[in-house]
């Protein structure tokens, strides 16, 4: 098992040549990533950062924000991934949590660093990437500069053992550090492998050439992550995916999803592998290809071999919308920032994937809530956990990490607190997070189950469910939910005929408030504390 600085550099040394990072007109090759990313290390290191030091990443999709996380790498330092949402008291809260000693950060976010920079006293350096924008903070170091001024930093001995840490919103509360073994990591990214049938590198020897056999078959994936790279799915299965395969991540600036433009972009770069988050980012990838091109004709989607999504339900439908237009594989990962439990494939030739259903990972099992397993084909509703690569803990926060973390059976599990069943074939079916379970007459209604019914009719577009207080049932499920244009608009009557018999009927919502636009994080997952506000204003 290996650093990720470890692997990166095993791979730059394999393939020097070959492209690394794509964004806008700019490429750098391997070794040129290697070399910047190195000289940014030296930079950390000379401003007293070391190992475990904290480096927080602010900053849109770019180039520069895989560099600074490799750099950190290097210098065995942490790399803090910021939302790019948060305003002051978010971004004092967090930083103080993380440690954060420096951040590099676009110079657009340089008046929101500077109005919280005097209350975070272990905040010692600042490395502003020019933008555009035109703003700076006093005291900076300019990105390209500092890169240029100092010789790159000489390869350092590190340990499987450092800590990889990924900051996560998750459903409620504040953000959490979820911390990993970096050994473990980069073991469990050989996922990639699997998926494209290729033999998983064991040793540092077996990596160089698989690497190079790649590059020479023209077999090298390039990767661009759809949504955020400030979160796991973008990240991790957008870049390092294809990093650790010795390929080259493409990056689109993510200030507003434009479907239009990443079409385009795995057109010019031949792009082979795209991440996404479910339906938020799919369906509208799938109207610009119906509506194609603005000046006219149609995407060339020839290169594309994987489509993988992972965070929220991506419908069936959707998906087999998408492949009328290309022949390539979707994977639809149930999975969280706390661990992976389950996948379903979908191409071409195979059967379609049913909404929410997964075939379970070997490590994957459902527990009751007094730590037994459900039997597959009871019916019976347990929670999700996660065997396999399970994270260290939340960065202080033992509490937490206790009740997320724990043993069963002298197994490690992570409970990211999914809940659903298991079919008596040993299918997993996912119901939703039990943070936002709804109780209706005691009955529990998981939202994502009734949001995928709603949004099966053919005028919905997008859709959340909540539960508002009620006086005779506790709460009272409703659904805030959007039409697809041009769609006509359907009544609450409507609605309830269409999901009769789809489901029991206290799960159907007895209340529906059309909004112009579904609200949902940057990632596309849901803003659910929105539309409990929306779904409470509205008129009974």
């Amino acid at each position: 098992m290996h650093h990720f600085a470890d692997v990166w550099e095993i791979i730059a040394d394999a393939v020097p040549d070959a492209p690394a990072l794509v964004h806008g007109d700019t490429c750098h090759s391997w070794a040129e990533y290697d070399d910047r990313a190195a000289r940014l290390a030296s930079v950390f290191t000379a401003h007293g950062l070391g190992p475990d030091s904290k480096i927080a990443i602010c900053a849109y999709n770019s180039n520069e924000y895989l560099e600074a996380q490799y750099a950190a790498f290097k210098m065995r330092g942490v790399p803090i991934n910021v939302n790019y949402r948060y305003f002051e008291n978010e971004l004092l809260y967090l930083f103080d949590n993380a440690d954060v000693e420096a951040v590099v950060y676009q110079a657009y976010f340089a008046k929101r660093l500077d109005a919280v920079r005097a209350k975070l006293p272990k905040l010692k350096l600042f490395i502003e990437i020019d933008d555009g924008t035109g703003d700076h903070l006093e005291g900076a170091l300019a990105y390209e500069d500092a890169i240029a001024g100092t010789d790159a930093m000489a390869r350092i001995g590190r340990s499987p053992d450092d800590i990889y840490m990924l900051y996560t919103g998750g459903t409620t509360g504040m953000p959490k550090g979820v911390m990993y073994r970096q050994g473990d990591f980069t073991e469990g990214l050989k996922l990639v492998y699997d998926i494209r049938g290729v033999p998983r590198p064991e040793s540092a020897e077996a990596l160089a050439a698989t690497v190079k056999q790649m590059r020479e078959l023209g077999a090298s994936p390039r990767g661009l992550p759809a949504c955020p790279l400030m979160h796991g799915t973008g990240m991790w299965l957008g870049a390092m995916a294809a990093h650790s395969f010795g390929g080259c991540a493409v990056t689109l600036s993510n200030q507003h999803f434009d479907a239009h433009a990443l079409w385009q972009k795995v057109e010019d770069e031949k792009v082979t592998d795209i991440a996404i988050v479910g339906d938020a980012f799919a369906k509208p990838m799938l109207h610009a290809l119906e509506t194609g091109k603005p000046g006219g004709g149609k995407y060339d989607l020839s290169s594309l071999v994987l489509m993988i999504s992972s965070g929220v339900m991506f419908t069936t439908e959707v998906k087999r919308g998408l492949l009328e237009y290309g022949d390539f594989t979707i994977v639809d990962a149930m999975g969280s920032t706390e661990g992976g439990m389950g996948s379903s494939m979908m191409n071409r030739q195979t059967p379609p994937s049913e909404t929410a259903k997964f075939e379970m990972n070997e490590t994957t099992k459902v527990f009751t809530e007094d730590g037994r397993e459900v039997e597959p084909g009871s019916g019976e509703i347990g929670m999700v956990a996660n065997g396999g690569l399970v994270p260290m803990g939340y960065f202080k926060d033992p509490e937490k990490s206790a009740q997320t973390f724990r043993e069963i059976g002298g197994v490690r599990y992570s409970f990211p607190g999914d809940f659903a069943t298991v079919e008596a074939d040993g299918t997993l079916v996912l119901l939703g997070r039990g943070s936002q379970c709804i109780n209706t007459g005691g009955e529990k209604v998981f939202p994502e189950e009734v949001e995928e019914a709603v949004k099966s009719h053919p005028s919905v577009y997008d859709c959340l469910v909540v539960g508002v207080p009620d006086e005779r049932f506790g709460e009272r499920v409703t659904a805030v939910l959007s039409f697809r244009q041009k769609a006509d608009h359907v009544s609450q009557s409507e609605l309830v005929e269409w999901l009769h018999g789809k489901m029991a009927g206290y799960k159907i919502p007895r209340m529906i408030v059309p909004v112009k636009d579904v609200q949902r994080a940057a990632n596309g997952k849901a803003d659910y504390d929105w539309a409990k506000e929306v779904a409470k204003d509205a008129p009974g």
